[in-house]
């Protein structure tokens, strides 16, 4: 079936610049209308009104108004229209008021306005009419596609990637954490800086910028030049700490790795519930929000197994679609829990739209930290929530998966029996006697070894268990001869 487009000279397509032809007689699809493609139409109940501000601990006291915009360039409508909702529940995230969003239909986002000079224009006389100070685009914008909407809209226009980012920087609470939202945030400022009217071509030098004025200017950098120059400075200088604080953390890791404790990581899109079932698992006792990025600072916890084997459990930061790279590469010392656990729990809501996007976008992040090697168990949380519907498809979708509440409790029992049975066990069968003297040795197998019986003597405690090679080395002298 061909398509025939007819483009006016500078590119943009409008309403009348092409039709469709079908050669099928009879064919429905040949009566597919333009207008639905191209317009901006809004997406229904995406608006929010926030009653009391004071209930989320980060909303700011002046609200920014917001309008929201994407460009449907694949798949179904209801996956454009999804993940225009997620940027709503993010804007709000932030600390603004949705009033409302917008949705449009190309091929490709518009190289210079995203969404093409009349369409910006449209959107103009929207933002006016609902009263909104700010337009928030669903994607990663470059910055020539930034100041262009700017100028038409004439109010300020953010991404998704410096949206997310903001919420980051709300949230950070560690000293790590805000070195690394940061840093991410000046990677995603560097190529957007810009200045206004002359101050891209004043230059200073000598004493000029003392404000010496007459007889102190001379040849020196430009304004643009100096703030370039002052970010490149200060993410040298937040590179250097953020690898400061990944040596303490490879040390901890180091002493668990040589005490042979297995690891098991809480991977997942925001919002799944990873930090609530870690506190189910593991009475943590951690922040439990019904916010996105609530953790944004991973949490590391001890639990043992029912026989006795212990484990760490780790929260670590939410995943989103599109996750910004900066910030992959600013969390990266902190996402490497993950690369290197024994088995990561992906937790997915399986109350959301669609879950199975957020498998796919966990996944893809989970590639760029090169943790594609480890273990992985689909874990369906919320289900209590989710509609019977959505639960038989995702049974079919992932036969293995397990399906809990952690609200609820239910299935947290068969949780933990999965995690029993995946977690790596000590390869080396021992029978010892130790001496009651060595008290030390005996605590040691239980910690770090799986005890299969213990026995009281005269001459000592005797223990059948299964140990890892250094462990049984150590032992070696107290063996009990076959």
């Amino acid at each position: 079936m061909p398509w025939l487009w007819r483009v006016t000279m500078d590119g943009e397509m409008t309403d009348t610049d092409y039709d469709y032809r079908d050669d099928t007689p009879g064919d429905a699809t040949g009566d597919y209308d333009l207008e639905e493609r191209q317009a901006l139409r809004r997406v229904v109940g995406l608006s929010t009104e926030l009653q009391d501000v004071t209930e989320v601990e980060y909303r700011q006291l002046r609200l920014e108004r917001v309008v929201l915009v994407g460009v449907w360039t694949g798949g179904t409508q209801a996956e454009a229209e999804n993940s225009l909702a997620e940027l709503a529940r993010l804007a709000e995230t932030a600390g603004s008021e949705v009033l409302d969003a917008l949705i449009q239909r190309r091929s490709k986002p518009d190289p210079a306005t995203y969404i093409g000079s009349g369409k910006a224009k449209d959107l103009r006389d929207i933002v006016h009419a609902v009263g909104a100070d700010t337009v928030i685009c669903d994607g990663e914008l470059a910055p020539g596609q930034l100041r262009q909407l700017e100028e038409v809209v004439k109010v300020k226009v953010v991404d998704r990637t410096a949206l997310i980012l903001d919420i980051f920087a709300q949230h950070a609470s560690s000293k790590e954490g805000k070195a690394q939202v940061e840093l991410a945030q000046l990677q995603y400022l560097m190529p957007r800086l810009r200045g206004w009217g002359d101050s891209l071509s004043r230059q200073v030098g000598g004493r000029a910028a003392n404000g010496v004025g007459i007889g102190g200017r001379g040849p020196g950098e430009t304004k643009i030049e100096i703030d370039r120059r002052r970010i490149n400075s200060r993410m040298a200088k937040l590179r250097r700490e953020i690898a400061g604080m990944k040596t303490a953390r490879d040390v901890k890791r180091s002493r668990r790795v040589s005490h042979r404790v297995p690891s098991v990581v809480l991977a997942g899109y925001t919002n799944a519930g990873k930090s609530s079932l870690l506190n189910r698992l593991t009475d943590a006792g951690v922040l439990v929000e019904n916010a996105l990025f609530a953790t944004l600072d991973p949490t590391v916890r001890r639990s043992h197994t029912a026989d006795g084997r212990e484990f760490t459990l780790a929260d670590t930061v939410g995943f989103v679609r599109h996750l910004p790279t900066q910030l992959i590469e600013a969390f990266r010392s902190t996402l490497e829990e993950v690369a290197e656990a024994d088995l990561i729990l992906h937790v997915v809501d399986a109350s959301d739209a669609d879950p199975e996007a957020q498998i796919s976008a966990v996944r893809a992040v989970l590639i760029d930290i090169e943790a594609t090697h480890v273990l992985e168990r689909l874990v369906f949380n919320k289900i209590d929530a989710a509609e019977p519907d959505t639960l038989m498809r995702l049974r079919g979708l992932a036969p293995d998966a397990l399906f809990v509440s952690a609200r609820t409790g239910e299935g947290i029992a068969e949780l933990r029996s999965i995690v029993d049975a995946l977690l790596p066990r000590p390869d080396v069968e021992v029978d010892v006697l130790v001496p009651y003297n060595r008290g030390d040795l005996v605590a040691r197998m239980h910690q770090d070894a799986e005890v299969l019986s213990t026995e009281h003597t005269p001459e000592g405690t005797r223990l059948h268990a299964r140990v890892d090679a250094g462990l049984a080395a150590t032992l070696g002298t107290f063996a009990v001869p076959a």
